[in-house]
């Protein structure tokens, strides 16, 4: 079945069109979202196209959510990008939808929706966003580029990892080619608010690194809280102990309101979607998000990273 044809046939049957991420979004979410709905309100100018979720003011930049009546979703076509599973789903209207379709990257591996087209070996969800539109030869003027580039630069890490591919550098340059100002999204990307940059701070300070280069840190609720981030949240430290030379693998802990703790793993080399699968999570082979119930499951995900790091042969 070639599914990118499925999933246009069904747009173009389709008059309502409600376009989700993942909740806690991304430049990458935010960006797909943002990309494919300025794409299609442009190719089908009589079709209703909302991008629907939480906004987050620190991504305001990229778009503004819209606000939907709940009766227009029982007509809707839903399509759900850069999600890997249902309970992430921002807004979960979606299910009132009279169809489902799924398009993103991460790992398969909680399939869900009527239909889904899911690329492992894409950069990025707004990569295949700007696939999915030169297939079908549909324009990408400079607000979608605009988004997609950015999408494309946040999952990348500014192009540093593995799944930069030369595919992903020839979309980059065509997005770029509309007169998009990258310069202004880079650095968009790359700032941070005052009180992230006294969590990183922070963050260093605690930050144990073993002997194999295993790194972790334990943020404990109260001391999250004590930095008041407000919306900025904490994603902005995930890539911080990478930059640390000796570093391998990390995983950064955060605990919740319950005392459990959200586990983000993240690996220059060893695959750790494994070990995010045994806690609760998963991913791609080196970004993760896993839970750990309690510090007793913390302390046993700190020793299987370590194991992990210890055993792996790093190949040139």
């Amino acid at each position: 079945m070639d599914v990118q044809k499925v999933i246009f046939e069904e747009i173009k049957r389709k008059q309502i069109i409600m376009i989700h991420r993942h909740q806690r979004p991304d430049p990458d979410a935010v960006g797909s979202q943002v990309g494919l709905a300025t794409i299609l309100q442009a190719a089908f100018p009589t079709k209703q196209i909302y991008i629907v979720g939480k906004q987050v003011p620190g991504l305001a930049w990229l778009g503004e959510m819209e606000s939907v009546s709940d009766e227009l979703f029982d007509e809707a076509l839903i399509l759900v990008l850069d999600t890997a599973n249902e309970p992430r789903v921002d807004d979960q209207r979606w299910r009132r939808g009279q169809e489902v379709i799924k398009i993103d990257h991460h790992p398969d591996d909680e399939p869900f929706g009527d239909l889904s087209w899911v690329n492992e070996t894409a950069s990025s969800t707004s990569e295949m966003v700007t696939d999915f539109a030169n297939r079908f030869e549909l324009s990408i003027d400079k607000v979608a580029a605009a988004a997609l580039y950015a999408g494309i630069v946040g999952d990348t890490g500014r192009f540093l990892y593995s799944d930069t591919t030369p595919h992903t550098m020839t979309v980059t340059a065509q997005l770029m080619a509309t007169g998009i100002d990258a310069v202004t999204i880079n650095q968009h990307e790359d700032e941070m608010t005052l009180p992230v940059a006294r969590l990183t701070a922070y963050l260093y300070e605690q930050v144990h690194v073993s002997e194999v280069g295993a790194a972790h840190v334990i943020l404990s609720d109260a001391t999250i809280k004590s930095f008041e981030l407000g919306d900025a949240g904490t994603a902005s430290l995930v890539p911080m102990l990478g930059k640390i030379a000796t570093v391998k693998t990390w995983a950064i802990f955060e605990e919740q309101d319950d005392h459990s703790y959200r586990v983000r793993l993240r690996s220059k080399g060893p695959q750790i979607n494994g070990l995010a699968r045994q806690h609760h999570g998963g991913g791609h082979p080196l970004a993760s998000g896993a839970k750990a119930q309690d510090l007793n499951e913390a302390n046993q995900m700190i020793a299987q990273l370590e194991q992990l790091t210890a055993d792996f042969k790093e190949t040139i």
